[in-house]
Formats: C-alpha cells, sequence, structure tokens
C-alpha cells in the first residue's frame, strides 16, 4: 500500500534524549528533537473518524492480498538483531519486513543488519506501539511473527468498532484507546493533542463507555481504599512508625475528627475501620489534577505522582483509571470555554497547592475505547496487543509486549471483575480518590498507586 514507509502517526515512544533523563521523558513536549530521518510524525486524523474508517477498509483489502500470496514468513527468534549482526535471521527479517511494507524491496536481501534494516524496524516498531529502538529483541520478535492472516482478523474485528463510533460525536471530543494506552483531543474533526497514557491492568481492566468529563479538582486529595490498608499500609507502619507523617497521609475516625497514629493499634485490623486521606500536592497519588467523567465505574482521568510510566511500552498500570501525560495541556483544552482559565492560570492554581474544584462550562463528550487496528490516510496501518483478550485470538496477539508476570493473569483466562456498578473505586467525599468501596489488588508502598 502507498505510503508504507511515510512517517507514521504514533501514540508515543522513547527518544534516545528522553532516555538519559527518565524522570524527566513523562513530560516532553509535542514534538522530537531526534534526527531528522529518525523522526515519526503523529497523525492529525482522529482514530474516531470517517478517514480512519476508510482507510482500514482499504487496509483490509490490502491485507487480503498479503494472505491471498500466502502471508509471510517468520523471524526466527533466540539471538537479539541490531546493527552490524549478520546471518540467514537478517535475510528472514528483510524479506519478512518488506513483506509488510515497512522496508523497501530495493535494499536487497543482504544478510547484514544495515542502516536500511534498522530503519524498518524502527517503523515497524512505531506501528506496533514499541519503542523505536531498532533492536530486534522478544517484544518485536513477537509481534514480527503474529501472521497475516491473524492481523487481517484484527483489523476485520475493528472495522466493526469503528463504524460503530461513524455517527456525529461532537465538535470537540476526547478519545482515550486502551489497548493504545493513548488519549487525544479532538477539535472540527483535527486532532488538537495527544497524550501518552496509563491505563487498567488485564484484571482490573479501564471500561469501553460513553460520558462527559464534567470537572476538574485541582491538587485533589487521594482517600486510602481499604485493600492498601489491610495490605500495604499496615505492615509498612509495623515497620515505621512515621510513616504516615512522612508522607502526609492524615487519620479520621467516623466523624471526622483526625485520630494521631500511636492511637491505633498496628499489631491488628483495627486501621480498616479508619479513614486515611494523603494530602495534594507533587507526590500525591492522583498527581496535580483529576478529571471527572460521569459513569457508574467509579472511574476517572488524572495526572500522576509516577511519571516515569509514560515512557514504558508496557503501560497497563492502573485499576481502572487512566493517567494522562501531560495533563496540563489537556485540561487547558478541557477548560477552553470557562473564561479566565488559560494555561497560565492552571499554572497558577496548581503551584498555590490549594484545593480548587472547575466545573465545565461545557461538558466534553468522553469515548474510552477498544481498538487494536486501525489505518491512517497515508496508508499508515497500525497494530496494537489485544490486552484484554477482546478480539477472540487467546494470547497469540496479547503475547507481543506482555511482561511474564501479567502473562500468567492473560494465560488464565479468569481475570477478576474490572469494575462493577456496586463496587465504587472512591467514596462520598468528590475529588477524594479512592475510598471504601475496594478490594483485592496488591500494591507496594511508596509511591503509592493511584488507584490500586
Amino acid at each position: 500500500m502507498a505510503g508504507f514507509s511515510a512517517a507514521l502517526g504514533v501514540f508515543g515512544f522513547v527518544t534516545t534524549a528522553a532516555a538519559q533523563h527518565f524522570d524527566a521523558q513523562a513530560e516532553w513536549a509535542q514534538r522530537y528533537d531526534a534526527d531528522e530521518h529518525l523522526a515519526v510524525t503523529r497523525s492529525t486524523t482522529p482514530v474516531l473518524s470517517p478517514q480512519t474508517l476508510a482507510a482500514t477498509e482499504q487496509a483490509i483489502e490490502h491485507y487480503r492480498e498479503i494472505v491471498s500470496r500466502g502471508g509471510w514468513g517468520t523471524v526466527p527468534a533466540g539471538h537479539t538483531l541490531k546493527l552490524g549482526v549478520s546471518g540467514p535471521a537478517v535475510v528472514a527479517l528483510r524479506k519478512r519486513l518488506i513483506a509488510s511494507g515497512d522496508l523497501d524491496s530495493a535494499s536487497g536481501g543482504s544478510p547484514i543488519f544495515d542502516s536500511y534494516v534498522d530503519a524498518g524496524v524502527k517503523h515497524f516498531q512505531a506501528r506496533h506501539g514499541i519503542g523505536e529502538t531498532g533492536v530486534v529483541s522478544q517484544e518485536t520478535f513477537t509481534a514480527l511473527n503474529v501472521s497475516a492472516d491473524v492481523r487481517l482478523q484484527q483489523l476485520e474485528i475493528n472495522i466493526v468498532r469503528l463504524r460503530s463510533y461513524s455517527g456525529n460525536l461532537g465538535g470537540r471530543f476526547v478519545m482515550a484507546n486502551i489497548p493504545a494506552a493513548a488519549v487525544e483531543t479532538v477539535e472540527n474533526g483535527v486532532v488538537a493533542t495527544h497524550h501518552i497514557a496509563g491505563v487498567g491492568k488485564i484484571d482490573r481492566q479501564s471500561p469501553v463507555m460513553m460520558t462527559k468529563a464534567i470537572d476538574i479538582n485541582f491538587n485533589p486529595y487521594w482517600t486510602v481504599p481499604v485493600s492498601i490498608i489491610r495490605k500495604d499500609l499496615i505492615p509498612k507502619m509495623q515497620a515505621d512508625p512515621n510513616y504516615l507523617s512522612e508522607n502526609r497521609i492524615h487519620i479520621y475516625n467516623r466523624d471526622g475528627q483526625e485520630v494521631q497514629p500511636q492511637q491505633i493499634n498496628w499489631n491488628s485490623l483495627e486501621a480498616v475501620n479508619y479513614k486515611f486521606r494523603e494530602d495534594p500536592g507533587d507526590n500525591n497519588s492522583l498527581g496535580v489534577v483529576r478529571i471527572n467523567i460521569n459513569n457508574p465505574y467509579g472511574v476517572y482521568m488524572h495526572d500522576t505522582a509516577t511519571k516515569g510510566v509514560f515512557g514504558d511500552d508496557f503501560r497497563f498500570i492502573s485499576s481502572g483509571c487512566i493517567r494522562v501525560q501531560n495533563v496540563r495541556d489537556y485540561v487547558a483544552w478541557l477548560l477552553k470555554d470557562n473564561p479566565g482559565w488559560d494555561r497560565d492560570h492552571i499554572d497558577e492554581v496548581i503551584r498555590s497547592g490549594e484545593r480548587v474544584d472547575v466545573k465545565l462550562a461545557t461538558p466534553v463528550p468522553v469515548y474510552w475505547v477498544y481498538i487494536t487496528a486501525w489505518a491512517t490516510p497515508d496508508g499508515t496501518i497500525q497494530f496494537r496487543d489485544d490486552i484484554y483478550q477482546r478480539d477472540g485470538f487467546g494470547g497469540n496477539v496479547a503475547q507481543a509486549i506482555v511482561p511474564p508476570t501479567q502473562q500468567a493473569v492473560v494465560n488464565n483466562e479468569q481475570p477478576s471483575p474490572a469494575y462493577g456498578g456496586s463496587q465504587g473505586y472512591y467514596g462520598g467525599e468528590q475529588g477524594s480518590g479512592r475510598g471504601q468501596g475496594y478490594g483485592g489488588q496488591q500494591q507496594t508502598l511508596p509511591p503509592m498507586s493511584d488507584e490500586q
């Protein structure tokens, strides 16, 4: 298909410069400073759009042709392939990349992993949501060896999903694609901002839903779920009696009165009868902003204190909520219709450290979707792992980037309920974070996770 060798629209990767500053990589600007020939251009075409639907229909026809010709071969795994390596596996890699349009057929069949193969591998990695290293290791091997007919079926399944969003979604809306762990804001049919995201774990899945963003909490509190009190907080206090004060966590009884740590027997489960609330601040588990969306699942979108996660390929790390990279830009876009709430004012409010709640003047439609394959008008075909196994292929596709510890959950195929109308994730205090309606997830502290 024409355009295969064009620059891709990709939802996130780690540049060389960013990797040298891991803690800062999560909030880079909406551009990249890598060498021009390595640059990857993000698509301005919304995933949920007639253009994407049409491009995906064309991609299906193209993949039907590939399958009719016998698909593509596999690439022998076992040894990492990278610049300078030579051997039969490199020949197989060249053929595989040429078959999917990631490498020009004019590059030949040399057994040497040269700069052309390096560029082709990066192109392939970008289309599959894998960090563009140019190195073929386990994650890339697994994605390369997914057969053409499986990829075709993936496209055919997702065309149905894309058609279900082919109506009028609104002049301004937010799309969170769960398998891609990415968020985009859309205005007048064009992507306004892209955001890398952290989404629900395999056993704590983010729900597919249509809703609206209604209000924003700046400098929110976070209420510690009972499961974390029982499994993590009590052991922490047994080991270090100063843990709560050092992490700015206060204790309250049922009457709302503050209780001192010394008043609780930490060698028992007495602590589960109290509310533990983390103060606002940069180190708060919700970060500095929480975006509330109408839904029965008790989930929301928010910042995070652990921004390094945005530099990872595997970002299925929450318990249903979605963490948003460059959240201040996202919030500024949401508050566009609220007079006086420009980016400077948002930064000022966050710097103040004071709790401030803002209702959106115009609620913005929000779509949390599950799209694992789609194409853009330039001919680029994107694939993401079927992390929640909703495409019907078992573990074959999902295993591409799932760490072994998470893969055990996938293979078991018995995930616990990700959400439920009667099992909320936070209590009655608006903006407080998760409350007492949570259970069952192990987590270590610090830092405390937002929804675990």
